[in-house]
């Protein structure tokens, strides 16, 4: 890809991500914003996780609290969290509900593509005014109105984020005719937008562009009963010739490729909420060796036991490995990265997705029978926590495939 004529950054943006862009406390604040709703979370989980159903009161909460418009730049009314702030919010939904903090990260994805990592893109001075203009509304419709976004990339053909595009969006009068199929469209159902990549014919770039979930066209097809994160009811999405105006972009035309070739980091932004379901894990676990788990049978406090002692070490240890990895390497994201910093990237991904299974597995013979009972979120949360290393772009096979490339080639 050739990118357009090269600009500066956007006035008032660093070069640097990982940075961010509110002070620590502010950043606390949002985090202890969610723990507070946290508990409501959890509760609702048994449901959302027996029913297959969509997290609605949770995200009417996050909507109330003003999180929908998390990573929406101030300027627009929004919180103006940076990616690092994102990693951090999210994690901790993560904790109380898996399938809540995995749909919240593709609504927030798309904010941050058209936010944050826009900024630093190089765009001919028509595109960045007509980005502006365009992203201004789509922010808008999310901080006035409420509006959720989904962002179904996945089409089952190749598991790159730049390839296996055959959604194609052909030039009308006022926008473009989109017919395609998605598949694993999480927030089926619940999106205003679904926001998904395709192909101009004759063009060597992808586009993405927000389908609007009431267009004629729009169809949700497959029932939804998987093994866990339930609650993302992730159906299959098909599009035959919707309209979507010129306007509904979500990035002017090559800033798609550019910002998934310059700044892939944001590939990373679904290992959050594994990251928080290990933490929630750890919680169970801890209130369980503590003899503290409400509806625990009588008697299972086992903390002064050495054998779950040596488990309850085990899972502490990945799980600071986890985190210790991923946030390094999103607080230190920047454009244009080395193979060396992808290794990192790969690496941090592939450690929380595993690493949160491994979690629970070892949660499992710590807490013996009380993990089989469906009234205990140990269950659900073993079931989700198996579905992390198949989440693409970077799933755990994914991961291992380019690390293990790395460094061999010149």
């Amino acid at each position: 890809m050739t990118p357009p004529v090269a600009v500066t950054a956007h006035e008032g943006v660093n070069a640097h991500l990982g940075s961010g862009s509110m002070g620590v406390e502010d950043r606390d604040q949002l985090v202890a914003t969610i723990t507070a709703l946290g508990p409501k979370f959890a509760e609702r989980a048994f449901g959302v996780d027996r029913d297959a159903v969509f997290p609605f009161e949770n995200f009417a909460d996050l909507r109330d609290a003003g999180f929908l418009a998390l990573c929406v730049p101030k300027q627009y009314g929004g919180l103006g969290a940076s990616y690092s702030d994102y990693i951090r919010v999210s994690s901790e939904i993560g904790r109380y509900c898996g399938a809540t903090a995995l749909t919240f990260n593709m609504h927030n994805a798309t904010m941050i593509w058209a936010g944050e990592v826009s900024d630093l893109l190089d765009m001919s001075p028509e595109q960045r005014e007509t980005h502006e203009r365009r992203r201004a509304e789509m922010f808008r419709g999310v901080v006035e109105n409420g509006d959720i976004h989904s962002q179904p990339f996945s089409e089952g053909l190749n598991p790159g984020a730049l390839a296996g595009i055959s959604t194609l969006a052909t030039p009308t009068e006022g926008g473009y005719l989109v017919t395609g199929r998605k598949i694993f469209a999480s927030l089926s159902g619940a999106a205003s937008r679904y926001n998904v990549t395709c192909q101009v014919p004759g063009e060597d770039f992808l586009r993405l562009l927000s389908v609007r979930a009431d267009s004629p066209g729009v169809e949700l097809v497959d029932d939804w009963d998987p093994l866990g994160m339930r609650g993302t009811v992730s159906r299959t999405l098909l599009i035959k010739e919707v309209f979507v105006p010129f306007d509904d972009e979500v990035l002017p035309g090559g800033m798609y490729d550019q910002a998934a070739n310059r700044y892939p980091y944001l590939f990373m932004s679904l290992a959050p909420s594994y990251l928080g379901l290990t933490k929630g894990i750890l919680d169970f676990t801890q209130a369980y060796l503590r003899g503290e788990m409400p509806g625990a049978a009588k008697g299972t406090g086992r903390k002064d036991n050495p054998v779950k002692q040596y488990g309850w070490a085990e899972m502490q240890i990945k799980y600071e490995q986890s985190k210790a990895m991923l946030h390094s390497v999103v607080d230190t994201a920047h454009l244009d990265p080395t193979e060396d910093d992808m290794v990192s990237a790969w690496a941090a991904v592939y450690t929380v997705m595993e690493h949160a299974n491994d979690v629970a597995r070892i949660a499992v013979k710590v807490c013996g029978g009380q993990s089989m009972l469906k009234h205990m979120a140990l269950e659900r949360m073993y079931r989700d926590s198996r579905l992390g290393a198949l989440m693409l772009p970077w799933s755990s096979e994914v991961a291992m495939d380019r690390i293990g490339k790395a460094r061999l080639y010149e």
